[in-house]
C-alpha cells in the first residue's frame, strides 16, 4: 500500500514524526495528498510550519537521582525567552531531564519515542507543547552521566553544567566540591578535561600561531620555541578544567582542589568527565524587526 520511502517523503513534506505519517499513509491507504490533509486535520501539520521557526532561546535543565550516581543535563529550545520563563515549559524540560536520567535513551529519536507519561510520548508531548504555547521548540541535546554525578543550573537555565567523578565516596561527601567545580565551569567555560584530552591537530595549531607571533616580535628561533613551549602551558590553563586556577583560591588549580577533598574525606576521587552547555550556543539567532513587523500587522 505504502513504502518506507513514502513515509520518509511525508516526513520531509510535513515536518511529521514517523509513526504519524504511517497512521496518515494507513488511513488514506497510502494517497500522498489525503495523508497531507489528515495530517492538517489532526494539528500536526501546524506543528510542522512551526518547525520552520528560529528556535535559539530556551533552557537547559538537570537531574540527579537521590543518591547521586546517575545523572542528565538537557538543552530544549524554544524561539523567545518570554516561553523560556514558562511555568509549563519549564516542566516539560525538567521532566525530560529526568526521563534521560532513568531511561538512557541513545539519541534524540529514541529520546522522543519513550513515554513521557502514561499516554504520550516524549515526541507527542513536545508538539502538543507547540501547538498550546505558539512557538517552535526543539529538544536539541543531552548528556547523561554515571558514577556519583553533580549538577549546577546557572541564571534560570542559561547555562547547565553536569560533572562525573570516579571514586567510592557517597555523593553527599563531595556534594560541596562537586558544586563548586560545576561552578567553575560555568564561570570559565573549559573546553577539554585536562591536557591529554586537546586533540593534536588543535596542539598544532597553537604552536603554529605562538610562534608566528614570537617571529613577528622579531625574536629569533630559538628563543621563539622557548616562547612558545611557555605560552603553550599558559593555553592549557586557560582551555582544560583540571590545570586552571581555582576561582575561589588562586593559589590552586581545580585538579589540587579535587584532590585535597579526597584527602579530607580519606577517598580517591577523580574527574572523569563533564559537560557544559549554554542555551543557544552555536544557533543562529532571532532577529526580530518591529518597524517592519508593524508594518505587515497594519497590511
Amino acid at each position: 500500500m505504502f513504502t518506507a520511502k513514502d513515509v520518509k517523503e511525508l516526513r520531509e513534506r510535513t515536518g511529521c514524526g514517523m509513526m504519524d505519517c504511517k497512521k496518515a499513509l494507513t488511513e488514506s491507504d497510502g494517497n500522498m495528498d489525503k495523508a497531507i490533509e489528515f495530517l492538517r486535520e489532526k494539528g500536526l501539520a501546524a506543528v510542522a510550519k512551526k518547525a520552520g521557526r528560529i528556535a535559539a532561546e530556551g533552557v537547559v535543565s538537570a537531574y540527579v537521582s537521590e543518591d547521586g550516581k546517575i545523572g542528565a543535563v538537557v538543552e530544549v529550545n524554544s524561539e523567545t525567552d518570554f516561553v523560556a520563563k514558562n511555568a509549563d515549559f519549564v516542566a516539560f524540560v525538567d521532566t525530560l531531564a529526568k526521563i534521560v536520567a532513568e531511561n538512557n535513551p541513545a539519541d534524540i529519536d529514541a529520546l522522543k519515542a519513550l513515554k513521557y507519561n502514561d499516554s504520550l510520548t516524549v515526541d507527542e508531548m513536545l508538539r502538543e507543547k507547540v501547538l498550546t504555547i505558539g512557538e517552535n521548540m526543539n529538544i536539541r541535546r543531552f548528556q547523561r552521566f554515571e558514577g556519583v554525578v553533580g549538577s549546577y543550573i546557572h541564571g534560570g537555565g542559561k547555562i547547565g553544567v553536569l560533572v562525573n567523578f570516579d571514586t567510592n565516596a557517597d555523593a553527599e561527601k563531595i556534594a560541596t566540591m562537586s558544586k563548586n567545580v560545576c561552578m567553575q565551569i560555568a564561570s570559565m567555560n573549559p573546553k577539554y578535561k585536562d591536557e591529554a584530552s586537546v586533540p593534536a591537530e588543535e596542539v598544532e595549531k597553537e604552536k603554529e600561531i605562538l610562534t608566528q607571533q614570537a617571529i613577528n616580535e622579531g625574536k629569533p628561533a630559538q628563543i621563539a620555541e622557548k616562547m612558545v613551549a611557555g605560552r603553550i602551558k599558559k593555553y592549557f590553563k586557560e582551555i582544560c578544567l583540571l590545570d586552571q586556577a581555582y576561582i575561589l583560591d588562586g593559589d590552586l588549580d581545580v585538579a589540587k582542589y579535587i584532590a585535597n577533598t579526597g584527602a579530607e574525606i580519606g577517598e580517591s576521587v577523580v574527574l572523569a568527565d563533564f559537560v557544559r552547555f549554554e542555551k543557544g550556543e552555536g544557533l543562529e539567532k532571532r532577529e526580530d524587526n518591529f518597524a517592519d513587523e508593524v508594518a505587515s500587522m497594519v497590511k
